[in-house]
């Protein structure tokens, strides 16, 4: 849980609606990887509430995979969304929005990362 980025996820959810898993493991830790933890996977059109990954599932449901980064939008937070959605696949959802959550635009990159099917940039200018 992040001090800025997790005020920006749970924001963005109060918006959305639905289901909010926070710190999705959506790659275990191994001997020959790394652990992938997702920022926030909401589960469109389920009850508003935040829950945990063991409680609910994801298979054959609308969910948006979130990834935020209390900065301008960079290259970071971009591969983070777009490749987090990738992973999200294993999991058999009916479809996947993957969102980016930041503080700033960057007029430059936006246009490239939301020309890819389905990604978004969400800005929050200034935190609640």
């Amino acid at each position: 849980m992040s001090k800025h980025e997790t005020p920006m996820t749970r924001l963005y959810w109060q918006q959305a609606g639905g289901t909010l898993i926070e710190e999705f493991c959506a790659v275990p830790r191994s001997s020959n990887c790394g652990v992938r933890l997702i920022d926030g996977i909401i589960i469109k059109d389920e009850p508003h509430q935040i829950a945990r990954r063991t409680k609910v599932s994801i298979e054959g449901k609308d969910i948006i995979v979130t990834q935020a980064k209390a900065n301008r939008l960079g290259m970071n937070v971009m591969g983070q969304a777009f490749f987090s959605e990738q992973l999200m696949h294993t999991f058999k959802p009916r479809s996947i929005e993957p969102v980016a959550l930041v503080l700033k635009d960057d007029v430059v990159l936006r246009p490239v990362f939301e020309g890819h099917a389905g990604m978004q940039v969400v800005i929050y200018p200034v935190l609640p």
